[in-house]
């Protein structure tokens, strides 16, 4: 498998940003976005708890807490 680095600012401004996209998620808003990704989608299978898990893990992975 090929390696891919990232600076580490890099590496922290897309963990803020995928941080900032899982919270919005999780907001007062998450009914009306849940109903919008599942029409985009057009399966139950992705959901929004799913997409927000997977953000989680990719924070994870980048290293940065």
């Amino acid at each position: 498998m090929t390696q891919i680095t990232l600076d580490r600012s890099d590496a922290t401004e897309l963990a803020e940003t995928l941080t900032f996209i899982a919270g919005w998620l999780s907001g007062s808003q998450e009914q009306i976005l849940a109903e919008s990704m599942a029409a985009f989608v057009g399966h139950p299978a992705y959901r929004v708890e799913t997409l927000r898990a997977d953000l989680h893990r990719f924070i994870f992975l980048l290293g940065i807490s």
